[in-house]
């Protein structure tokens, strides 16, 4: 067995060093570049973590790094089936036979696809950049590579890179159909253009497999992404006992986005209709889910541990395009799928992010503290066309403001009028215009 391994590794990777760099669509995904650390690549099944690999790779080789000198290796082969730890060894005893000036004199880059499929990896990973020159990228589905778990395992040996559906920017991108310039720059015409293109993002979401499919078949892939996902990453994973509560959580949550969400409220109402589970349980639910990447929970802004823990979390599916498939609703909720988008692009820009809620009882959507310590209120409208609706929506913003007195104030709208009465410090953008303004690496 350990020779028909061998075999299969040394063809493997002669193969993928003889391949050609797969053309893909650029993601903007932040990549951290500490010396002696390995790049954890994570993320939900699909988002696009081995794209990311590739990227990373073609990278690397236009800095000028020979190709013999990048080593893209997936594990996802069934003739690797039963490889355990031991085994891992042959990929570096191959590849330094087959180049071995190499071993020692330059560094290497290793794209290892999939690792996670081999028990006791982590080992594995941690000796060879101790003993080997050779910097490592790892990926593998959110199954066996959680983002806590990677930490863990590797010691601090690991730094990770999380990899979401495309962003609007990467959508337009992947289409051909990204913006030279900045949107308000624009002619009217292709402002217009984006604005219906946001539309079709916001019903469609980011997943690549799912761009310019029709709706039914766009369904079809996202709820087997789900599926999956509960299966495999949560159920199998995790020997749930109770699946139908679970599947039941997955729904009020998903049909439900950018609403608070009450573990307690959520055990009333099944108590109440015979389904005994315990309060932890669910709370043990929850934190699976979110360690799919499934979605997130945003908590509200306080420095009190008791006020964060008694009130509601709010809770964010990862890609727009799942809200539709559980909102039983029938309406199209627009307005839920923008908060949602907003607090994505908010998460990509490496924010850290809460909501409000103000003493006078005002909610504000998102307050957002960036790395370099600026902080931003973000509330999200769909609408601001009926004068009600935008002094409710400015009052919160303002009422916020001796809590949060250095924060900027931003409104963002998909239907912004030509005059608006407004306080100086709010400044209303356009959601075309906010989403485009910036990427995860700026």
């Amino acid at each position: 067995m350990e020779e028909q391994y061998r075999q299969v590794v040394r063809q493997k990777i002669v193969d993928a060093l003889a391949a050609p760099i797969p053309v893909l669509t650029r993601r903007d995904v932040w990549l951290p570049a500490i010396p002696n650390k390995a790049t954890a690549v994570i993320g939900m099944r699909r988002a696009g973590k081995t794209s990311l690999l590739w990227q990373a790779l073609a990278d690397r080789l236009a800095q000028g790094t020979p190709r013999e000198g990048l080593l893209y290796f997936s594990f996802e082969d069934e003739r690797l089936a039963g490889m355990q730890a031991k085994d891992l060894d042959m990929l570096v005893e191959e590849y330094y036979r087959l180049y071995p000036q190499w071993r020692d004199q330059r560094r290497a880059t290793f794209f290892l696809d999939e690792i996670q499929v081999v028990p006791g990896w982590e080992g594995f990973a941690r000796r060879i950049l101790d003993s080997e020159k050779v910097e490592l990228f790892l990926s593998g589905s959110s199954a066996r590579m959680l983002s806590r778990e990677v930490a863990t395992s590797m010691r601090g040996r690991a730094m990770e890179a999380v990899v979401q559906p495309f962003s609007f920017r990467e959508s337009l991108r992947h289409a051909g159909q990204e913006p030279l310039q900045s949107p308000e720059h624009l002619p009217k015409a292709e402002r217009s253009l984006l604005d219906n293109q946001l539309l079709s993002y916001l019903a469609q979401g980011g997943f690549p497999e799912a761009q310019g499919l029709d709706a039914r078949n766009s369904v079809a892939l996202l709820n087997g992404y789900v599926d999956v996902l509960l299966l495999r990453d949560v159920v199998e994973r995790h020997g749930i006992s109770q699946p139908l509560v679970l599947r039941w959580m997955v729904r009020q949550l998903l049909g439900n986005a950018a609403c608070a969400f009450s573990v307690n409220k959520f055990h009333i109402d099944l108590k109440s209709q015979g389904i005994a589970v315990g309060k932890e349980t669910l709370h043990t639910y929850l934190g699976y889910l979110e360690d799919t990447f499934l979605l997130r929970g945003i908590t509200i802004s306080t420095d009190s541990e008791r006020r964060r823990r008694v009130n509601p979390r709010k809770v964010y599916p990862i890609d727009t395009g799942l809200i539709p498939i559980f909102d039983r609703s029938g309406k199209a909720n627009i307005g839920h799928a923008l908060e949602t988008a907003v607090f994505l692009e908010l998460d990509r820009r490496g924010a850290e992010v809460t909501y409000i809620r103000t003493k006078s009882g005002f909610e504000v959507d998102f307050h957002a503290r960036y790395i370099d310590g600026r902080e931003e209120l973000v509330q999200v409208c769909a609408s601001i066309d009926q004068p009600p609706t935008l002094a409710r929506e400015v009052r919160a913003l303002q009422d916020a403001v001796p809590d949060f007195p250095g924060a900027d104030l931003a409104l963002v709208t998909l239907d912004q009028p030509a005059v608006l009465d407004i306080p100086q410090n709010v400044t209303v953008m356009a959601a075309r215009d906010w989403l485009l303004k910036g990427n995860a690496l700026q």
